[in-house]
């Protein structure tokens, strides 16, 4: 081994991230280089001064690293989607380039052309809907649910239109949690990520405190359910929120979320728990939650096996 090689592997011998046969070779150059051997003695001080910093890290950090990640590569990023747009905005664009080359004759016949578009809106639309109405804002999305031919020569066309619209508003204001408590049931994981995130500050909410439990139970997004644990923790002592994770303890089949639900159990010393957790030992399949489970069993003085 060279010192070069060395240098770059000191600090993965030192965290012990070296195979066997790397370490060997490495302290065998060890034994023989007083350089390299400072450079080791240099690695281990750094360790020492960095061991004694103590940093205040939320306590569910790495789990919820885990989950948002988790929830990226399961479709819950977030997506941008460049908003579609509108029969007469389409129509315009076109005309507009169409007219591009005759500059002399863009004035007039640009005029000429809104009032035809104006007149064949007046002559092919219902009477119930006013041409007016028909706003050529590419936000408007229009279904059409029947078309009907009248004696007259006129034609009925009933339609669904919907428009997009945006609020903005403080998270505690009512039209706000409501259109938020919505979006936690929306198809789109993202949303609903998004959605539980801010309504996991007003658990103290009845509704709220629903909705998070409803995500906790049945949401199919693990980053949805990660979110809503973290909501409930205030309440990890209510009597139903405690039924409801127990039951995503034994059911849910993302570790993140046991062991997230191990530590609100038993954040609030029950008894009733112990039995819960006991069979999850017997069955868990992960390390970390049969370990995290074994522990918290110990805490409660309860044995791991059942009897």
């Amino acid at each position: 081994m060279t010192c070069d090689s060395v240098a770059r592997l000191i600090p993965l011998y030192f965290y012990g991230e070296l195979m066997p046969e790397e370490e060997d070779r490495l302290e065998e150059h060890l034994h023989e280089c007083a350089g390299c051997t400072r450079e080791m003695e240099r690695q281990r001080a750094l360790s020492a001064a960095l061991d004694r910093r103590r940093a205040e890290v939320p306590p569910m950090l790495l789990e919820s690293c885990r989950a948002d990640l988790r929830a990226a590569i399961q479709g819950g990023a977030p997506r941008f989607f460049k908003p579609a747009k509108g029969p007469w905005t389409l129509f315009l664009e076109a005309l507009a380039a169409t007219l591009s080359g005759f500059q002399q004759y863009r004035t007039p016949v640009a005029a000429l052309a809104l009032v035809a578009v104006g007149f064949f809106a007046a002559r092919f639309t219902g009477a119930g809907v006013p041409a007016s109405s028909l706003s050529s804002a590419g936000e408007v999305v229009s279904t059409v649910r029947s078309v009907e031919a009248e004696s007259s020569g006129r034609v009925q066309i009933a339609f669904d239109e919907t428009r997009r619209r945006v609020v903005s508003g403080p998270a505690g204001d009512r039209d706000i949690q409501r259109l938020l408590l919505a979006a936690a049931r929306e198809d789109n994981p993202a949303v609903r990520v998004e959605s539980v995130d801010l309504l996991k500050s007003r658990a103290d909410s009845g509704e709220v405190r629903d909705a998070l439990l409803n995500a906790v139970a049945h949401d199919s997004n693990a980053g949805v359910r990660l979110k809503a644990l973290d909501g409930l923790k205030p309440l990890a002592g209510d009597p139903q929120v405690r039924r409801t994770l127990a039951q995503a303890l034994l059911a849910d089949d993302n570790p993140a979320v046991r062991m997230q639900v191990v530590d609100l159990l038993v954040s609030h010393r029950d008894d009733s728990m112990v039995g819960v957790l006991q069979n999850l030992v017997q069955k868990e399949d992960n390390n970390y939650v049969r370990l995290k489970c074994e522990k918290a069993l110990k805490d409660m003085n309860a044995s791991i096996g059942t009897f």
